[in-house]
């Protein structure tokens, strides 16, 4: 288990991301069943997944046993359920009332971990985290953070507010919070939620597929050809590690990340992903032929 930022909160290496569970509250429910049985402390929902269903299957699946889990909700899109519509909204009414509302769809009297979903440097920034800061001393919610991948709207909650954790992608195929952010973070005690660490599937063994299918027109700095290249010279030096193994044990590897948050919409998804390998750190001669392997891209937008 790792410490999330400076709070009282500790969660598993894995996150399981609710996201992809569906609709079928079964299902579902047996999806989050496994993954809390094999390991997993940690589910992320968001109020706008499945317009609130997604936090109503959650809170419905967690609800006997909601003291061995750590929850992580975020808020800031302004939805409309019938309409199936929404607009950003990081106001502080809209925050205050965004969290009553996911209380009351996880059947929850608190919320762990709240992170505001999204966000722009035009942002009322100050506005923002005075809610979140009265949602703690309320104590209605442990610890917040922000889900970006904007440097220039991380920089500003890093120096002006007291968030725990940062959501952002990071994987072998997007290397961007290496150029500074995730040292950013770490000299200032915040922990990063790895998000995507499989890059859409393509970091698995059915890679080559999912590169068909998701990669055809290319994945941030890569072309497809890139990509095929890449993920070959990977799967050439994965043994004993299966190369799912590899992307985790990676973003794993850097101090600032606490979990790498990765998403499921089957037993068999998680059973691919919790393997006892993921724990044991990755051997420092491996990890810098990755980095050789892959490209240090930076990011090119909001510095």
């Amino acid at each position: 288990m790792n410490q999330l930022g400076k709070s009282s909160i500790y969660i598993s290496e894995l996150t399981l991301g609710c996201m992809s569970v569906g609709t079928d509250l079964q299902r579902a429910k047996n999806i989050i069943d496994y993954a809390l049985d094999n390991g997993i402390n940690h589910l992320d929902t968001a109020d706008l997944y499945d317009f609130g269903e997604n936090e109503k299957i959650v809170g419905e699946a967690i609800k006997q046993k909601r003291d061995q889990v750590i929850i992580t909700s975020k808020v800031g899109n302004h939805f409309d359920k019938v309409k199936q519509t929404w607009f950003w909204d990081p106001s502080k009414k809209h925050i205050l009332n965004g969290l009553k509302a996911s209380l009351q769809r996880l059947q929850t009297d608190y919320i762990d971990f709240y992170m505001l979903h999204g966000g722009t440097i035009e942002d009322p920034i100050d506005e923002t985290i005075e809610a979140f800061e009265e949602l703690k001393q309320e104590g209605l919610i442990r610890a917040y953070g922000i889900s970006s991948i904007r440097p220039n709207v991380i920089k500003e909650f890093v120096k002006k507010s007291s968030i725990d954790g940062v959501m952002m992608q990071y994987s072998l195929f997007d290397r961007r919070p290496e150029e500074e952010i995730l040292d950013l973070l770490l000299r200032n005690q915040i922990s990063v939620l790895a998000r995507g660490p499989l890059a859409k599937g393509i970091l698995t063994e059915h890679g080559i597929h999912q590169i068909d299918k998701k990669g055809k027109n290319g994945l941030l700095g890569y072309s497809k050809e890139e990509l095929h290249q890449t993920y070959e010279q990977l799967t050439s030096i994965n043994n004993p590690a299966k190369i799912s193994e590899l992307a985790f044990q990676y973003v794993l590897k850097h101090p600032a990340v606490a979990s790498a948050v990765f998403g499921a919409s089957s037993i068999d998804q998680i059973k691919e992903s919790v393997t006892k390998n993921i724990t044991h750190s990755l051997p420092e001669q491996i990890y810098e032929k990755l980095k050789v392997i892959t490209k240090a891209l930076v990011y090119e937008a909001h510095r």
